[in-house]
Parts: C-alpha cells; structure tokens; sequence
C-alpha cells in the first residue's frame, strides 16, 4: 500500500479501541474509497453496519453481499439487490428476502418448496404471490412451522381450509390472520364445527399428561415454560383462543361470553377490542384483575359512562390508563390529573384539544391541568408565553422545551426555577450557544443537563468538552459534530461506545479516517 502524505493537519490515531472500525463504517462522511476498504475487509456485523449506508452504489452492495452472507439479506430488502445479483443456492436467505419483496425469481419459490433446511422453506411460507403449486406444497409440508407460518398469511381460502389442520400450532396462526373468514374465526374461538386437534407443542414430545418444564430461553417450535398437556391440548388452545379475541375479524357475538373466563390473558384480550357492547364493558370494568380494568380503560372504543367509571378506579395504574385514553373527556382527565401521576407526556387527549380547550386549560387554577397541557409543542405564543411564566415550577417544567421561547425567558426559567428546570430549558432546540455552556458549567452540576446538551444543535465546544465528564453523555457528546477534533481523536481510544460515536462523527477528518483504518488493517495483519 502506498504510503500517504502527510497532511497539514496532525493525524496521529492513538491505540484505538476495535469498536470504532464500526463507527467509521457508520461515518455519513467516509470517503467512497474507505467504504471500499471496509468492504474488503468486513465480518458479519461490520458487513450489517455497512449494509445500513444509504450511500452504496449498487457495485458497493453486490460486493458486500458477496463477502457477508447476512448483509445480503437487507441489502435485499431494501432494494439495493436484484435478481439478477443473487444465486439462491449461494445466498439462500437473500432470495428469499428478494422473494418476499416481490422481486425474486419465482422459480426460486419451486426450488425452496423443495429445500431440506426447514427454516428457508418458513421463511417462504411467508412470501405473497407464491404459485398455487408451491402453496399446496406448503400446506402439506410435514413440518408444522411451516405450515403454521404459511396460515400466518394465507388467503381466506387457504385459512379456512388450515383451520382443520390437526396441529394447534396451525390453527393458532389461523386465528392471527386477520384474511380468516369471520365464520371459521368463530368456529376457531368456540372450538366447534371443526375436526378436534390431534397435536400441540408439548405432545409432540412427551406422552401426555405433561408440562414442558423448560428452562432459559425458548428454542424455536419449542413448548413455553410450563406448558401443559392433558391430552386436550390446554395450553396451545388458550394461546389460539387469546389469539382469536385480538382479532378484529373475529365476530362480536362469539367473543360476548368470555368476559367471565377464568383466563386473565383472555379477558384482557377481550378487554382491548374496539366492538365491546355496552354491558360487556361494564362487566369488565369490574373485573377483579388491575390488568384487565387497565385495558379497558384505555380503549377509546368504550362509552364516556365506562369511562366515568374507571376514573374512580382504586388502582392507580388503570387510572393512569384511562388518562392515555384519546377519548377520555377533558373534565374527567382534569380530574385524574389530581389523583394519579401521569408523568412527562403528552396525553393524546390533550394533543386533540381544540383552540378553545387550550385556552381553558390554561387558564385552570390547577397546576396539575396546566402542567398536563404545557406538554404539547404547537401552542399558539400567547398561551406558551403565558405558561412560561407560570408560578409553579412543574408547569415552567414541562413547557421549557418548547420551541419558540427566547434565550432570555429560558435563562429566568433556570433563573427561578433552578435545578428543576435546567435539564429541560437545555432540551429546548431554540437554547442558545450561550446558555447550553452555562447549564454545563453550574454548580452544583445537575447530570440530566449533561446528556442535552451533548446531543442539542446549538452545543458549542467549551459546553461539549465540559460533557464528556459525564459517564452517559460522553458517547453522545462523541458524536456531536462540534466537538473539536484534538478531543475525537483521544476519544478513538476510549470504551466501545465512547470510541464507535467518535468514529461516527461526520466531523472527523478523512486523513484521520484514512489513519484510523490503516491502523486497524496493520493490527489485523
């Protein structure tokens, strides 16, 4: 390799630590050539990293499918391959990508339909468009992921002829997909009409009664920890009918009758559909289980009575619900806002508010309303400037971040409010350069500020430096673009995450790029 010039500018790299190789392959700046490198040399998850460029040219992306088999498969999803650039026998899932995209060879789909690695022939089970003569081939596939992976998507046809499968598996999925004839939802649900399950998961494998009394992590086609079988096959049909109930498609009148079912997952399914009669959800806001209530109340299909109702709900967390509900009426929500902690969002009921509803909850003398309504980011100025000036520090809180407010007002928020604001006046994307150095430089220092400032736009160098003494805006403050490059430099040799958003920094100078990958490449060798 030819040995570089010495530029104008010091390149020296310290000892860099391995991971920033991946933060340059994240680098918007790198230099085509370096990408070109990086490709040379890249293993699977700097292959992935690179794969995410948006800037590869097509010749870029065949190299690096050819060198890193799984950055084919989103290279293929996102369209940087075709046909053409793939051999399915070569690059097996980046085909099958390609077929799911709907642009993959259709022969492929014959060649898969017939492949004996069982996960490539689910992994078809899920592409539209297949032909006929594949899809029958699927449906009678002796492996039951696949089958259950092909009734996933089905056509209504086709998951009405699956819903007589005799493995629950197949069923279940049946009863996920939303294409499913509402009739054989029914029959699904009800567990009549229907030829009765032969197999489940845990029968598969034991003699039953058992209970699959696995540990750690679940295998795939695996039974769940503490799965049953008593020959009816329990557990896999709970699991079919919860699925049933969270389908849209599924009829109202067949799902009426399980709001008493001793199953907490199925009422709570229930609980979530848009189609509740009225004396259904009544019954459910009565449920003894918090979970269920909490469903219920935060579906915006219930009535303002149920709603009425829950708002007087023992347990906070249903209460805390029905405020996230975006149709919970605004008296009703001033009313939790007095008794339940909401926390620092924006309420989708109050992101709805009419002018004439803005205004009025600004104007509320509880500080609670006002705190709730200064989350929002599109107020008109006078109502935002109002709120600014607001005697409690939780509303001032909540309505620092808002655009449009002045360098001045900003500064008398943290003037006034002190450390309870500070860390919200630097979020607001209007701060100054000024001000963002201030907030950094407090003492005693307030460590939210920190993690703000290191990301805000404004940040300048002094108030990025000062950053980089906190341990969890360090790596954000890496990669801000402002930071001056003597620091980006020493930072190449801190921890993982501290090196890689260094490496990223657009800011970085390509002859410390080129320097940096030159090193890398010699440790390698």
């Amino acid at each position: 390799m030819a040995v570089l010039p010495q530029p104008e500018q010091d390149v020296r790299v310290p000892r860099a630590h391995p991971r920033a190789l991946y933060g340059l392959a994240a680098n918007p700046a790198l230099p085509p050539d370096l990408v070109d490198r990086l490709i040379d040399v890249a293993d699977a998850e700097l292959g992935g990293v690179l794969a995410d460029r948006p800037d590869l040219t097509h010749t870029q992306a065949v190299a690096l499918a050819d060198r890193v088999e799984e950055a084919a498969v989103p290279l293929a999803c996102a369209g940087r391959l075709t046909a053409a650039d793939v051999d399915p026998v070569a690059r097996p899932h980046a085909a099958l990508a390609l077929l799911d995209a709907g642009s993959g060879d259709p022969e492929w789909a014959r060649r898969f339909v017939a492949d004996p690695a069982v996960d490539h022939r689910e992994r078809l089970g899920a592409c539209p468009g297949l032909p006929p003569d594949v899809t029958e081939a699927l449906a009678a596939d002796p492996d039951v992921r696949v089958v259950a992976e092909l009734a996933l998507w089905a056509t209504p046809d086709l998951a009405a002829r699956l819903a007589r499968h005799p493995h629950t598996e197949v069923r279940s999925a049946v009863a996920h997909n939303e294409a499913t004839p509402p009739e054989v939802l029914a029959m699904l649900l009800a567990g009549v009409g229907l030829p009765a399950a032969r197999r489940c998961l845990v029968c598969d494998q034991k003699e039953t009664p058992s209970v699959h009394d696995a540990h750690g992590r679940r295998p795939h086609g695996e039974p769940l920890p503490g799965d049953a079988c008593d020959g009816s096959h329990q557990s896999a049909v709970l699991r079919l009918r919860a699925r049933a109930l969270g389908n849209p498609a599924t009829p109202t009148a067949s799902v009426t009758g399980y709001a008493g079912h001793p199953s907490v997952l199925l009422r709570r399914q229930l609980a979530t559909r848009r189609d509740l009669p009225p004396g259904v959800g009544e019954r459910l806001a009565a449920d003894p289980a918090p979970g269920v209530r909490g469903d219920l109340a935060e579906n915006p299909a219930i009535g303002e009575a149920l709603m009425r109702v829950l708002a007087r709900d023992r347990d906070p967390g249903v209460r805390r619900s029905l405020a996230l509900n975006p149709r919970v009426p605004l008296d009703v929500l001033t009313g939790l806002a007095r008794t339940t902690r909401i926390g620092s969002i924006l309420l989708p009921r109050i992101a709805a508010a009419s002018p004439a509803e803005v205004e009025e909850r600004a104007a509320s003398p509880e500080p609670a309303v006002r705190t709730l309504l200064a989350e929002r980011r599109d107020m008109p100025a006078g109502v935002r400037d109002a709120l600014a000036l607001d005697p409690d520090a939780k509303v001032v809180k909540a309505v620092a971040p808002h655009p449009g407010l002045t360098g001045a007002r900003l500064r008398a928020m943290v003037d006034d409010h002190g450390s309870r604001t500070a860390a919200r006046v630097a979020a607001n994307p209007d701060a100054p350069a000024a001000l963002l150095e201030d907030l950094v430089l407090r003492e005693p220092p307030v460590r939210g500020v920190f993690r703000e400032v290191a990301r805000h736009r404004n940040a300048g160098a002094r108030a990025l430096l000062a950053c980089l003494v906190d341990e969890r805006a360090r790596p954000v403050a890496a990669g801000h673009p402002a930071l001056p490059v003597a620091a980006l430099r020493e930072l190449l040799a801190d921890d993982e995450d501290v090196a890689e958003a260094a490496a990223a920094n657009p800011s970085l100078p390509p002859a410390l790029m080129r320097a940096l990958l030159s090193r890398a490449n010699q440790a390698a060798a």
